[in-house]
């Protein structure tokens, strides 16, 4: 630590203003499973610095700035097509708000974006809320909605549900999100040991989502993150399936993060594949001192059709 006063040596200086920004390579994987009809996961990937919102091929890699790139997955739930609905009206819901604040106020400081994360789900819960109040067969419909937003080596996390987080370092999984679930619950409280929530009847039971009620809790938190990290984002149709130190050991043994996801997803199917298999996985990186790194010129977006 410097004491007060003292100054870092100008070649130091130099070094700490240019230090390569990050950038990241990302790609999603969504897969039906074994025993569902409709996939009624969704996910986003996109650059919210640029402008438009070009939808592009799903398993296709991007490589964008970290600042300013938003990593959405949400797992819906309802009947008919209400499950369907409802994920993509939380992902594009939130991406818009998020857009349109980073457009209007430039780059934004750690406390307006965790605020704007933050409205941004709310917005999506009152919107979802309101579409099933006013449409038959709607009624009670609602998603998990996991949203990581990046400002340089900041990862802003904005959660509802049991979609999970993780930042896989070293070889190991760090879970950044905790499950908004029945099961957790009386984890947390005692009522049950990790073995017994493995095959609960109640593992479904969601005690918090986006969508059933008109006010929504949100969990914010922030992570930091450096080269060689990965963030994994995933339905509870994987986690529930592949063990986290399996995620773990895939994410990091494979350098190409498409092939993780696949391998992810189709070990989740070989397990039984029970519910809908959503996985992204994004790598983070230090661009070259020589190299130009700015925002695409549109934005950079994945969903599930």
């Amino acid at each position: 630590m410097l004491r007060s006063g003292r100054r870092l040596p100008d070649r130091l200086s130099r070094a700490v203003r240019t230090a390569p920004a990050l950038t990241l390579k990302a790609v999603a994987a969504s897969h039906v499973g074994k025993v569902r009809r409709h996939n009624e996961d969704y996910f986003l990937i996109v650059d919210v610095t640029g402008t438009g919102g070009r939808v592009r091929p799903a398993g296709l890699e991007h490589r964008i700035p970290a600042t300013g790139a938003l990593l959405v997955v949400a797992d819906g739930m309802g009947g008919a097509q209400a499950g369907e609905v409802a994920s993509a009206m939380a992902a594009n819901t939130i991406y818009a708000h998020v857009a349109e604040s980073w457009r209007d106020g430039g780059r934004p400081t750690p406390g307006h974006l965790r605020q704007c994360l933050l409205e941004a789900m709310e917005i999506a819960n009152r919107e979802i809320h309101a579409y099933a109040s006013r449409s038959a067969g709607l009624n009670g419909m609602g998603t998990t909605a996991t949203a990581a937003a990046l400002l340089g080596d900041q990862i802003h996390i904005g959660h509802v549900g049991d979609s999970r987080g993780y930042v896989v370092r070293g070889g190991c999984a760090q879970r950044i999100t905790r499950d908004h679930s029945l099961v957790q619950h009386l984890l947390d409280i005692g009522e049950l040991t990790p073995e017994a929530a493995a095959v609960s009847p109640h593992r479904n039971v969601l005690l918090r989502a986006l969508g059933p009620r008109p006010q929504i809790t949100v969990d914010l938190s922030e992570h930091c993150v450096r080269s060689g990290d990965a963030l994994v984002l995933c339905s509870d149709g994987l986690w529930s399936c592949v063990a986290e130190g399996e995620l773990a050991h895939i994410v990091t043994a494979e350098t190409d993060v498409a092939a993780a996801c696949e391998r992810l997803v189709a070990l989740a199917n070989e397990r039984g594949g029970p519910d809908n298999i959503t996985v992204l996985v994004a790598r983070f990186e230090r661009a070259r001192r020589d190299a130009r790194i700015v925002p695409e010129a549109e934005a950079a977006a994945i969903t599930v059709g």
